[in-house]
């Protein structure tokens, strides 16, 4: 083997190269085809013309083609190769005679890979001491506008909308809103806001505001907007609903995705519609007593256990405390104007709880541990079931209680055992069992 500068001869290069490139053993052909490219003897060969042979052969990574062959081919290979492992034994290099083995090894029967246990890296260890970490808090801030920007230049003053979204605005006085004596619709979505202000001015006719997907923290700045009939605050960083009950024109509110706890400071709401509370941290449905109108309630994703405080809403047509930790339907007497009930992701186990809720009409319960439908034969209204992925695994039982349902088109049984056991018969089954059916999960029923 030459030595660093000096020349090596090319019978000694390929001696190296082929125990180093044992796993890439290459096929008869290229090992002839690399035996005439060696050359005949007596007829040296420069460096980077062998080399090139070489490595279109596939026996020389072609980093190394970029470096003399003089200061590669020196010494067998003392570089350490470090490769990860699942769990914590590093395996052990296997027994037997080097010659045999795939890759070249000392000595001691090293392979000069340094074998590490992988091990998961946590960059946010306060996740776990604060329940209530957010990775949101540590997102840098983009870029914002200047102070001399004027957004809004082009807009005539007597617009009624304005959609100022994902523009870098981080305070609602440097768009000069004064100049706006007619503005109803201010929606100033998507950018890092971080306190409402500089509205004073729109009181008298600004009806619609949307401040979806700010950096908000406090509820404060709304005073003299008594004319809002829509107000959407969500994702935002607002922990406590405060000083919005003098809004008493508000017919759509909008907290999704914040840090609230507790349903409050709604009271004298009393034209309110729409709630939307979901992705939360609400564990308990309260003070929603004085609102009387509401005919839509959103509660997904929070905490709650139980379904009461309801009793009030005897106007409320929509229900959806989806993913929440429910173990059974309660509460529900007093809603007889129910019409749509979204309760999938939770932990039921039956359907008992719905007998006063005749106008029914959707029903979704997926994702729970229902095995039968015992307790919805009384819902002549409806229309869609949705109840996959839970526990059911009698047609017997899905006839029963559907069958005579006329107003029933849509049902959803995926993932249940009803499916599970013979799915390519199971929509046939279906179809039998409920011959009304127009759609079956995701597939509309071909009518003969």
């Amino acid at each position: 083997m030459g030595r660093r500068g000096v020349e090596p001869d090319n019978a000694s290069c390929l001696n190296w190269l082929q125990p180093l490139y044992a796993n890439q053993t290459p096929d008869p052909v290229s090992q002839q085809n690399l035996a005439i490219d060696m050359g005949s003897p007596g007829k040296p060969e420069s460096d980077s013309s062998f080399i090139q042979r070489v490595h279109r052969r596939k026996l020389l990574p072609h980093y190394l083609t970029r470096r003399s062959l003089a200061s590669i081919i020196t010494s067998p290979p003392s570089a350490i190769m470090v490769e990860i492992t699942e769990g914590g034994t590093p395996p052990q290099a296997p027994q037997g005679d080097d010659q045999h083995s795939k890759s070249p090894r000392d000595s001691k029967g090293w392979d000069g890979k340094l074998r590490v246990e992988r091990r998961p890296v946590m960059t946010n260890p306060e996740a776990i001491s604060d329940p209530e970490y957010s990775d949101e808090e540590n997102i840098l801030p983009g870029e914002q506008i200047g102070p001399d920007e004027d957004l809004l230049q082009d807009e005539p003053s007597d617009v009624e909308e304005i959609d100022c979204i994902h523009s870098r605005v981080a305070s609602v006085p440097s768009l000069n809103l004064d100049r706006f004596t007619k503005l109803v619709r201010l929606c100033l979505r998507q950018n890092a806001i971080t306190e409402i202000e500089g509205l004073s001015s729109l009181a008298e006719t600004l009806r619609d505001l949307d401040f979806y997907d700010n950096l908000i923290s406090h509820i404060k700045g709304l005073e003299d907007l008594t004319n809002l009939t829509s107000l959407d605050l969500s994702f935002n960083k607002i922990k406590h609903i405060k000083r919005v009950n003098h809004l008493t024109k508000l017919t759509d509110l909008y907290f999704v995705q914040n840090k609230i706890s507790t349903i409050e400071g709604l009271d004298g709401l009393t034209q309110l519609r729409n709630l939307e509370l979901a992705a939360n941290r609400i564990r308990e449905i309260q003070n929603l007593d004085t609102l009387t109108g509401l005919e839509e309630l959103w509660l997904g994703k929070n905490k709650i256990t139980e379904m009461k405080g309801l009793s009030s809403l005897s106007s409320l047509k929509i229900l959806s405390i989806q993913s929440n930790r429910i173990r059974e339907i309660s509460g529900l007497e007093d809603l007889q104007t129910l019409e749509e009930l979204y309760i999938s992701n939770n932990a039921l186990s039956s359907l008992s709880g719905l007998e006063k809720n005749l106008k029914l009409r959707v029903l979704d319960i997926s994702n729970n541990t229902v095995s039968s439908l015992a307790g919805l034969g009384h819902l002549e209204q409806l229309e869609e079931l949705w109840a996959s992925y839970n526990k059911i695994d009698s047609f017997a039982d899905v006839e029963k209680e559907l069958a005579d349902k006329k107003q029933l088109t849509t049902v959803y049984f995926e993932g249940n055992p009803v499916q599970l056991r013979q799915p390519a018969l199971y929509r046939n089954k279906v179809r039998l069992a409920l011959p009304q059916i127009q759609q079956i999960d995701a597939t509309f029923v071909r009518v003969t």
